[in-house]
């Protein structure tokens, strides 16, 4: 890049951007961070990691939906790799979470903390699927490309994941009878 052609020329340029991005989409970041790490404090810090990653070198002119996907993928990198240095396993919270505090819905929280607790029990390649996948609407090729594995890793991460949350949330008697049933 020549000094001076495009955003990483132009400080005040970058500095507009990342501004626009924080505010626009700060609170999509937080809730994608939220979604895959499972804790708002390790989320917040996982969306300024990626953002002083993103941002503290100079690169080629961006939009900003172009700087956001490069943030997300930041984001997921990192978390992947943060995940794969910890020997316990990371809360993730569901595709269900909104941004505003659950009011009195005592059954709604039951239900999340019941999804929480059915989601700690995912491999990160599991829970990195299903968030792609059902938080993040993507298409199982392109989730195979994000995570740079083919597409049948990601179906057989998707069908896994998908069944032990299903056996894990079903009611405690339908359980109870799939378990006299299997044996």
């Amino acid at each position: 890049m020549i000094p001076g052609e495009g955003i990483g020329g132009n400080v005040a340029e970058w500095s507009r951007l990342l501004s626009e991005l924080a505010q626009e989409r700060g609170a999509e970041l937080n809730r994608y961070g939220f979604l895959l790490c499972g804790n708002r404090a390790e989320a917040a810090d996982l969306v300024q990691e990626a953002l002083v990653r993103v941002f503290s070198r100079p690169r080629r002119a961006w939009e900003l939906g172009e700087a956001e996907a490069y943030v997300r993928r930041t984001m997921l990198n990192r978390y992947l790799d943060l995940h794969r240095r910890r020997t316990r396993w990371i809360r993730a919270l569901p595709r269900l979470v909104s941004a505003e505090p659950v009011a009195d819905h005592s059954t709604d929280v039951l239900h999340r903390i019941d999804l929480v607790d059915a989601m700690r029990g995912l491999s990160p390649r599991q829970r990195a699927c299903v968030v792609l996948r059902y938080y993040e609407d993507m298409s199982t090729t392109d989730i195979a490309t994000r995570l740079g594995c083919g597409e049948g890793t990601v179906k057989r991460h998707l069908s896994d994941a998908l069944a032990r949350l299903g056996a894990q949330l079903r009611p405690p008697a339908q359980r109870a009878a799939g378990e006299r049933q299997e044996t």
